[in-house]
């Protein structure tokens, strides 16, 4: 049993992981390249970026889940555990707010810009909106890092 619930946290973490590198290094990059309307490539990656978080939801659930039959069973090793829960913890917080506060208050804007391409960089909606990518970036990346921390820690912690 505790092969499977090692097995469940390690591929759920590298999923997430995974995807949100994948995302950074070819999604985002690559609509921005591909499609021809910068708007349309924004609203491309919105919804990749929705998607993300609700596998990011789901994996932090199912890893949180395995680490603590783990820790409960006999042959569980909870506090080898315990820097990696709280790394997923904080990772699925971040996407939270990420998700819920950032990029909601984001479509907010690109709805009264219409056009984030067409708006002047000096407009007060669209310094908002690239002060809220910065900070969507700066979020995406920390729960990157964190999730590359943690994978590590989980997959070094003796079984």
């Amino acid at each position: 049993m505790s092969t499977i619930l090692r097995f469940v946290q390690i591929f759920a973490l590298g999923t997430w992981v995974g995807s949100i590198f994948y995302f950074s290094a070819a999604v985002a990059p690559g609509a921005f390249r591909v499609v021809q309307s910068q708007d349309q490539a924004g609203l491309l990656v919105e919804f990749t970026l929705r998607r993300l978080h609700t596998l990011g939801a789901v994996a932090a659930v199912l890893f949180l889940f395995a680490s603590a039959t783990l820790a409960m069973s006999a042959s569980g090793s909870g506090k080898s555990l315990l820097l990696p829960v709280a790394g997923v913890i904080l990772m699925l917080i971040l996407t939270i707010i990420s998700q819920h506060v950032v990029i909601r208050r984001m479509m907010h804007l690109r709805q009264q810009m219409v056009s984030v391409a067409a708006t002047p960089p000096d407009n007060p909606l669209r310094v908002e909106f690239d002060r809220l990518h910065q900070w969507s970036v700066r979020i995406e990346g920390t729960v990157l890092l964190l999730g590359f921390a943690s994978l590590f820690l989980t997959v070094r912690s003796p079984s």
